[in-house]
């Protein structure tokens, strides 16, 4: 079992064509894949109004309850929706770097993820955020040159960055994680 899973998406990610009708609150539960598992489908694609419904249903199945954040047009958005913790799609620009640390200033972790499928520079990123090592994209680089001189700067996480249900596992993203010497932090748990 995984000790976590932070970046998994269900079908109130309406509209995201890699989420599949099986993706339910409920199968993710059946699963039971990880000792902590939170839900952080995409605030643009539930909507603000939704978000509260989306949340009760995540924490009903006694999962914690993330949003994934598309960029600087979104941080808005998202200071006014109670969250255990954000994922946010940090692109190379200045509006975004900006963002992280109005994310930050919530108290609540901030994830930066697939920095390297995103043109994220680390070097803009501040400290305090987190850096997620996902499946889904860290084979689309040379992680040792893109994450390596960022092994001691950062927390990590590790992640599925579920968008279909076969894809609920860390394999990739764990063994990159070891090569690199990464310890994963626990945001919640033991």
């Amino acid at each position: 079992m995984l000790p976590q899973d932070l970046h998994i998406h269900s079908t109130w990610s309406d509209g995201d064509a890699a989420v599949v009708p099986e993706q339910t609150i409920g199968f993710i539960a059946a699963l039971c894949h990880a000792e902590v598992i939170g839900i952080s489908d995409h605030l643009e694609l539930v909507g603000e109004n939704a978000f509260e419904a989306c949340s009760q249903e995540v924490r009903a199945a006694g999962f914690k309850v993330g949003m994934e954040i598309d960029g600087h047009p979104w941080v808005p958005a998202a200071e006014g929706v109670m969250a255990d913790y954000r994922i946010f799609h940090c692109y190379d620009r200045d509006a975004d770097y900006r963002a992280l640390d109005r994310l930050l200033e919530t108290g609540q972790p901030v994830i930066v993820a697939h920095p390297n499928a995103l043109d994220t520079n680390l070097d803009r990123v501040p400290p305090e955020c987190l850096i997620e090592i996902n499946n889904r994209y860290v084979w689309c680089c040379n992680w040792r040159l893109f994450y390596g001189p960022f092994v001691d700067r950062f927390g990590f996480v590790i992640g599925s960055d579920a968008h279909q249900p076969n894809w609920l596992n860390q394999t990739v993203a764990r063994y990159v994680a070891a090569e690199l010497g990464v310890r994963e932090k626990r945001l919640f748990g033991t």
